[in-house]
């Protein structure tokens, strides 16, 4: 099969940014173009074979490390904008892998009669890297891995001056939904407080693309792009401009992990400030989740089984065993979760609350930093922390409840018809799986764009609650707000149908505001290279 055009796809570390790019490879070599993935090899054990025999069109290029067993480094200190180093683009933040990829084009493209390839598809938290492209003449699109309201929303509250909201107070953002009104707790979030050694995706988010056709283009030119943004990844400070303003300044579209029937809203907003193409061409999630609408999932066949102390088929019988919509499944994100006191408050709240549960610990959970292997390394033998257990929980709730620690199939859980609510973190890649299937949200974010995601969740799509109200969220969760929280949402009706309802949008497969935005793409690199 010979290609129209090549394309390079280039994540950032971590899973929840290599999977959607890796989707996103498929979507491109369907339309014809040779698909490289570009990986730091620690990233290698991540990437499953059945992804690299997916298509002929898709390669996987391993950037080799000195160290195979080494970490990468941590993402970039977010006091300067992400991909930021000494100045507006600085230094690398991994000269090794910035080094690896030149060689590598190099090599690629001082090749006979090779021709210059399309584009280079650019995570925003790897936007330096665009400058390595450009040597070589190659542009770039950035890429969101998260959704799209965040971004809107932070753009929003820059462009509003809204620094100045006091606690109770709200301002009606032009052009958004009027359920998504700013208030000062939008704007302070939740402190990092210890959980800031790698935090989550911190610039991007949002969804959204048009029904049909083109793209979403702006209405009026860029607004500028400052240097600004948020420390840890919590939203920008007071009076500074989004940081992914900056990442996307020198590229010639943006990518976002989103579609119409989500956040159309939000990615008209992006539109209309970037002075650029948006595309909204997700959520990018596994081919056999959009194709198994109403029928259970098998982690295990499409992403790396890591560590766990329940099978999917032990899992899959104690699901049987409950009634229909009885279960809240609660899981945090690999990054970042609550602190070590509020775990002991949610061990506490399951223990007294009737519901029924499965809870999943990750490894070094409540503790600082990632758990081991999350970006390809090797745990370190002499590891000490295992992060929080919860002591008694088992002989207290028995049967009602399962505890999991580390990998759980957390598709295969969502797509049980026992499951009735989700208690999350909301981020990205773990609501709009619990939103294609129909579950609704306890929202517990943590930072970044989790608090705009869950206030999406929340407000807008109206298909879950915020585990507390409290002003600003600063304070700890307690033990009264999650049984609260849990009861209301497993008990209120209305929820549950607007979340089945929402899942029923999606009941034909990928959306096809996705598919057609992907076709315009593919129209507008074409038309570019001819």
């Amino acid at each position: 099969m010979e290609a129209t055009g090549e394309i390079f796809v280039v994540p950032f570390h971590g899973q929840g940014h290599l999977f959607p790019c890796m989707e996103l490879c498929k979507h491109l070599s369907s339309r014809n173009f040779k698909t490289t993935l570009v990986i730091r090899s620690n990233l290698s054990s991540s990437v499953p074979s059945s992804f690299r025999h997916h298509h002929p069109l898709i390669e996987v290029a391993e950037i080799a490390s000195t160290s195979p067993s080494s970490p990468p480094p941590p993402p970039p200190d977010m006091a300067a904008g992400p991909g930021s180093g000494d100045g507006p683009k600085g230094k690398h933040h991994d000269q090794e892998l910035a080094e690896g990829i030149e060689s590598f084009l190099k090599d690629k493209l001082e090749e006979p009669k090779r021709t210059r390839p399309a584009c280079a598809v650019v995570d925003v938290m790897m936007s330096w890297s665009k400058e390595i492209f450009a040597k070589f003449g190659v542009p770039s699109v950035s890429l969101f891995t998260s959704g799209a309201c965040s971004a809107a929303m932070e753009y929003a509250a820059w462009k509003a001056h809204a620094e100045d909201l006091k606690p109770g107070e709200t301002r009606i953002i032009p052009g958004l939904p009027e359920d998504m009104v700013l208030t000062y707790s939008d704007l302070k979030g939740r402190p990092p407080r210890h959980n800031d050694g790698h935090g989550g995706p911190l610039g991007p988010h949002g969804p959204g693309g048009p029904k049909f056709g083109p793209p979403r283009m702006p209405d009026d030119g860029p607004h500028g792009a400052g240097h600004g943004g948020p420390p840890d990844g919590g939203p920008p400070g007071p009076g500074q401009p989004p940081p992914w303003l900056n990442e996307v300044e020198d590229s010639i579209a943006l990518f976002i992990n989103t579609c119409d029937d989500l956040e159309g809203p939000f990615i008209d907003q992006i539109a209309n400030h970037v002075g650029k193409p948006v595309w909204g061409v997700g959520p990018l999630l596994p081919e056999k989740y959009w194709k198994s609408a109403g029928s259970l999932i098998h982690d295990g066949e499409l992403r790396s089984n890591r560590q766990s102390n329940y099978t999917e088929e032990e899992i899959i019988r104690w699901l049987d065993s409950k009634p229909h919509a009885s279960v809240i499944y609660i899981a945090f994100g690999s990054e970042v979760g609550p602190t070590l006191e509020e775990y002991a408050q949610l061990a506490n709240a399951l223990g007294e609350s009737d519901t029924r549960f499965i809870w999943v610990i990750q490894p070094n959970a409540g503790h600082r930093g990632p758990p081991p292997g999350l970006f390809g390394d090797k745990p370190s033998s002499d590891a000490k922390e295992e992060g929080y257990h919860p002591h008694g929980l088992d002989g207290k709730v028995g049967d009602r409840g399962l505890v999991i620690r580390g990998w759980a199939p957390q598709l295969l859980i969502l797509s049980h018809p026992s499951t009735g609510g989700f208690l999350s973190h909301c981020g990205w890649n773990s609501t709009v799986e619990a939103v294609g299937r129909g579950v609704p949200i306890l929202a517990w974010p943590i930072r970044g764009d989790q608090i705009y995601n869950a206030k999406l969740v929340v407000c807008h799509l109206k298909v879950g609650y915020m585990v507390s109200t409290g002003e600003g969220q600063s304070e700890m969760v307690k033990k009264e707000d999650i049984v609260q929280g849990m009861e209301k949402l497993m008990a209120d009706e209305e929820v549950h149908e607007r979340a089945l309802a929402l899942r029923n949008e999606f009941g034909c497969g990928f959306p096809t505001s996705s598919v057609a935005a992907l076709d315009a793409f593919a129209d507008f690199i074409s038309k570019s290279a001819s």
